[in-house]
């Protein structure tokens, strides 16, 4: 979803009962030394072979098997591992080492897993070529899908949210885990539930952040953010400093309806701010503007972005599109729509679309993309079973503004959810579990997942002040809470 950046911003039974003291310790395998960016200590790493000979099934060979990086407890009391499902789909959990920074209380007694699913990361990363070279084409952009599909169609057809499942399986098997627990993140969410559908009996708790319930339909995200752009709107019209810029919500309707080619043509690059080697078309744009709501330190930046833009300076508004271009490495293209079109845009019908989309800024300019490559990548459907009741402790966190898994999915759509509680950060984007007291609650769960959490803190977790000029946030005007400014300067 769920991936961001000027290239992605176009483009997540016998039931284990609550723990309340620590489990028995397995015996782990020892591992390789080996490093992660954004984590800074020793993790162990294994190649998980995918099948008994360790070759993998014929057409999901992994060439040495599954990738699994470990963060081992810093003092090891044999409580569950947490293992850590990435978004995408497409993303690699490797990528999600910076987030061992925000879990250092639940590493302490805790072994914190990556497995890269086949098809992303070091598990053989599908990519088709996309890296900072995404077509502005959909047309272009299509045909060079089709072609990558063709190259490898049968490795296509063998990805799905069930081998991933399965392949969690292994590892856990092979690692000696009795039982996990699990954070997921964005469609890692959607891998987390399906995991509790299919495997009850290995788990022992759920940490959903960014909720896609196994039924929403994700990829019709035009209403949700539409809804975060009006939650951004009403924060700004409360900042005094902020709603010296007037309508700048109006503005970008304007400035989208009445896109030009002229205007597509001089949209500057954001490292260089010289116009773009490939024009920006209006479905782009205002996707870069859907990828802004994602972060709120990038969301803050958006009414005066937008308020220059309509006025002619496309600088700002470049600039924010450029925040996000590394980001799109970390997506593997294959493996993206494999899963994407096999599991969810086959789901998705005409009408709606057209509802979703109506009246919102963005339009279908993100579904698009996606049908686009869809009608490329003729994988086959495989659809889910209604999900089951299921009694796992569970802790849902959504950002109130977040654009494309927005609270009402938690709360509407896992009624067969017995035992959850669910976390809402004001003004929150999409992924929170970094932000404020979130961490701290985090680990409280897990080690006491019976308890009700006392949420009274995420109250302090304010969105970042706006950008007021090309310097940034006004200088000496309180904003914000104190929970907030920690926030900023931790970033």
């Amino acid at each position: 979803m769920l991936g961001t950046g000027r290239l992605w911003c176009v483009l997540l039974l016998v039931f284990g009962g609550v723990l309340t003291g620590p489990a028995k310790a397995q015996t782990v395998p020892a591992g390789e030394r080996c490093y992660l960016d954004g984590w800074s200590s020793a993790l162990h790493c294994y190649r998980v072979p995918v099948d008994a000979a360790g070759r993998g099934d014929a057409s999901g060979s992994v060439p040495g098997g599954l990738a699994v990086m470990v963060a081992p407890a810093v003092s090891d009391s044999g409580r569950d591992p947490l293992y850590l499902l990435a978004g995408g789909p497409g993303q690699a959990a490797s990528e999600l080492a910076p987030l061992l920074n925000a879990f250092r209380k639940v590493n302490r007694e805790r072994a914190i897993v990556m497995v890269d699913r086949r098809g992303a990361g070091r598990s053989g990363a599908f990519r088709c070529g996309f890296e900072r070279q995404m077509p502005s084409d959909l047309q272009q952009f299509s045909r060079r899908l089709a072609d990558c599909y063709l190259q490898r169609a049968d490795f296509a057809e063998s990805l799905s949210s069930r081998q991933t499942v399965e392949d969690l399986e292994r590892v856990r098997r092979y690692l000696g885990h009795d039982r996990i627990a699990l954070w997921g993140g964005s469609w890692g969410t959607r891998t987390a539930l399906l995991y509790q559908q299919w495997h009850p009996q290995s788990l022992s708790a759920l940490v959903l952040d960014a909720v896609a319930p196994i039924d929403s339909k994700v990829f019709l995200a035009a209403g949700a953010a539409e809804q975060a752009l009006q939650e951004l709107a009403r924060d700004c019209a409360d900042d005094p400093e902020c709603a010296r810029f007037g309508d700048w919500k109006g503005d970008l309707n304007r400035l989208l309806d009445g896109w030009s080619d002229a205007q597509a043509r001089a949209f500057p690059d954001p490292l260089t701010g010289v116009p773009a080697a490939e024009p920006v078309p209006r479905w782009m744009l205002a996707n870069a503007v859907r990828a802004a709501l994602y972060e709120p330190a990038a969301a803050a930046q958006l009414p005066y972005a937008i308020h220059q833009a309509s006025r002619g300076n496309y600088l700002p508004l470049s600039g924010l599109t450029g925040l996000f271009i590394n980001t799109a490495d970390s997506m593997a293209m294959g493996l993206t729509f494999s899963v994407a079109c096999a599991e969810a845009l086959n789901r998705i019908s005409a009408d709606e679309v057209a509802r979703d989309s109506a009246d919102t800024f963005l339009g279908t300019a993100f579904y698009d993309l996606f049908h686009s490559g869809c009608r490329a990548w003729p994988v086959t459907a495989k659809p889910y079973s209604e999900p089951e009741p299921r009694d796992h402790p569970v802790l849902l966190i959504s950002g109130a503004a977040d654009p494309i898994t927005p609270p009402v999915y938690a709360e509407r759509q896992l009624g067969y959810l017995s035992n959850r509680q669910h976390l809402i950060v004001a003004g929150g984007g999409h992924i929170n579990s970094r932000r404020g007291c979130i961490p701290d609650l985090i680990a409280r769960f897990l080690n006491r997942p019976a308890e009700p959490l006392d949420k009274t803190c995420v109250a302090d977790i304010a969105r970042p002040p706006f950008m007021v000029d090309a310097f940034g946030p006004a200088l000496g005007v309180k904003t914000g809470t104190k929970a907030g400014k920690q926030e900023m300067a931790r970033d």
